[in-house]
């Protein structure tokens, strides 16, 4: 992947004359060609040892890119990267408006391009390795309630080809906890409707098998059957959900399919597909479910990334309590005032 066009589109906007001093034009082409060199081959690296997708490429990309327009300004090499270069470009990050979320994304891109420059000895040091960031509490992720859930799929008419494909596709994201990546990059061969299970492909490529609950095998054979054929006039395709002429849906094509599902709820606006993984998880704890359960069925590496969802299951427990504990709600313990 290449990234000497991103840098060099806003290498001159970036060059402001407060910053550093003119530089010849060789001069600024040989960091330029460095930069590049050392970005394209940490993005190969991350390509072959994680097996990252090409959207975590390019974001991982798109970061760098940002990285390298801030050191050719300020010329700064490879070789020469130090610790008080990153907090500078780190506090100018700031003061661009970047949040501590983006702040830690940017700075994550730098510590792997980093410590790749130390692989390859061309740092002696990793300068990342005292950086850190203020903790900042995570957000909660907001969900849908299982009547919002009844809501939108009622929202959908399933009595036509689109219709019955776009039911398939919300019962599975909300029934089995897919990535938005993964329910468009369904492969027919990844289905197992007889078994209720299916392969999901998650990040780095990993393979597990996630449950097919009763609702979406229900909607998934209404859709395989003649609606899906009928999208596909004619033609082949491996992929589960085909939008027209048979070509294999996209993220963009679900995301807009759901906006227009809860357009006739103004409360509902915010609501994304991620909105319906984070559902399916929060729900599953409401109902008892086990953490690791979760874990598994989600495919997240590490159960702290999960551990967020318990947060919300704890403030449906309280209520609960609250709501049918006899003792829960009493206006003073017993035997007071005696």
């Amino acid at each position: 992947m290449k990234v000497s066009a991103a840098i060099s589109g806003q290498l001159a906007a970036d060059s402001q004359p407060d910053r550093v001093a003119p530089l010849a034009e060789g001069t600024v082409a040989s960091r330029h060609s460095e930069w590049d060199a050392a970005i394209d081959r940490y993005l190969a690296r991350l390509a072959v040892e994680r097996g990252l997708s090409r959207n975590s490429l390019d974001a991982y990309g798109r970061d760098l890119a940002d990285f390298a327009r801030y050191c050719i300004a300020q010329g700064i090499e490879p070789d020469t990267l130090d610790a008080a270069a990153l907090i500078t470009y780190l506090e100018r990050l700031a003061t661009r408006g970047l949040g501590p979320s983006s702040q830690r994304r940017y700075l994550a891109s730098v510590r792997g391009l980093a410590h790749e420059l130390v692989a390859r000895g061309v740092l002696a040091r990793d300068p990342t390795a005292g950086i850190k960031l203020r903790p900042h509490p995570r957000p909660l992720p907001r969900t849908l309630s299982p009547k919002d859930i009844e809501m939108l799929l009622a929202a959908i008419d399933a009595g036509n080809p689109r219709g019955a494909r776009d039911r398939a596709m919300l019962e599975l994201a909300y029934g089995s906890g897919l990535r938005v990546s993964e329910l468009v990059g369904l492969r027919m061969e990844q289905l197992d409707l007889a078994a209720g299970m299916l392969a999901a492909f998650g990040k780095g490529g990993k393979e597990r098998i996630v449950p097919v609950g009763r609702a979406a095998r229900r909607a998934l054979k209404l859709y395989l059957g003649e609606p899906r054929a009928k999208l596909l006039k004619g033609k082949s395709s491996a992929a589960v959900f085909v939008g027209r002429g048979g070509r294999p849906m996209t993220r963009q094509a679900f995301f807009k399919a759901l906006k227009g599902w809860a357009a006739s709820e103004p409360r509902l606006s915010w609501v994304s597909p991620h909105t319906l993984r984070h559902s399916f998880a929060t729900h599953l704890l409401e109902g008892g479910a086990d953490l690791r359960a979760v874990q598994e069925m989600l495919g997240h590496s590490d159960i702290s990334t999960t551990q967020i969802y318990t947060h919300l299951s704890k403030s449906h427990l309280r209520k609960v309590h609250r709501q049918f504990h006899p003792r829960a709600t009493a206006d003073k313990p017993a035997g007071a005032g005696q």
